[in-house]
């Protein structure tokens, strides 16, 4: 028998760094979130305040394609910054705005497990990559109306913290939940979309197919921090997320009603 929630919607909202760093661009961001009609699931990143932070302590910091290298010390920061400040402080803003917002881990309630990435030449430290998501306990916060505001660190099962990509937390979320609900996956940051000359704002792709995306990273007009969110974001169409757009986190109203941003299409 079909559960009552296979046609419900549910949006699954990534916003990184650049927002978080922002208290005015948040608070509009999470405003909008707060007007979202249906089942909703906010994913935070923080790069910017844990490479700030790294760099006050004196912690080198590496990336490499748009990803963090995760030593252990790296480990520590990025834990307490996206895990801690970061995700509670957005929960409390949620809850001013009339959300019952849950902030979680992959860790917590067993959300999101991994295993450290074994790479053939790179040595990322401790980052993860997704192996399975609680889908059952994340229906079930869901259906008691609560929004979940998930941060980026995951864990192997034997007690290892892991850090993870937060574009690809969405990607995997949005796609394991799309067994049970029509998942819309928005990827929200600071520019209005997907640029086709970085320099000029107004350059928005309103449409983008993988053709196009090759293309482009060929020219090198897309690199670094774009491709694991372009990337994540093809993966999610392949696995049956409806609808995947990118664009500036702080008009998220605009974006939730598919009026902006760069839609990702698969051809």
């Amino acid at each position: 028998m079909s559960s009552s929630t296979d046609t419900e919607l549910l949006y699954v909202i990534k916003i990184g760094g650049n927002i978080v760093d922002h208290p005015d661009l948040l608070k509009q961001c999470l405003t909008a979130f707060s007007n979202i009609k249906g089942k909703a699931i906010l994913v935070h990143g923080g790069g910017k305040m844990a490479t700030q932070l790294a760099k006050d302590l004196n912690i080198p910091q590496q990336m490499v394609e748009g990803r963090r290298i995760t030593d252990a010390e790296t480990l520590k920061i990025v834990t307490m910054v996206y895990a801690g400040l970061i995700n509670k402080n957005i929960v409390a803003q949620l809850q001013s705005l009339g959300v019952q917002a849950m902030g979680l881990s992959g860790a917590d309630a067993n959300l999101i497990k991994a295993h450290k990435r074994v790479h053939a030449s790179i040595d990322y430290g401790f980052v993860g990559d997704v192996d399975e998501v609680n889908v059952s306990m994340i229906n079930h916060l869901l259906q008691q109306n609560t929004s979940l505001v998930i941060a980026p660190i995951t864990h192997d099962g034997n007690g290892q913290l892991l850090n993870t990509n937060a574009d690809t937390i969405a990607q995997s979320i949005a796609t394991a939940m799309s067994e049970k609900y029509a998942v819309h996956l928005i990827y929200g940051f600071e520019k209005d979309g997907v640029l086709l000359d970085i320099k000029e704002p107004s350059s928005v792709l309103q449409h983008m197919n993988k053709d196009k995306y090759q293309t482009l990273k060929e020219e090198k007009v897309i690199f670094e921090g774009m491709i694991p969110k372009i990337d994540n974001a093809f993966l999610a169409l392949e696995k049956g997320v409806k609808s995947v757009i990118i664009g500036k986190a702080e008009i998220m109203n605009e974006l939730i009603h598919g009026n902006a941003g760069t839609t990702i299409t698969q051809s």
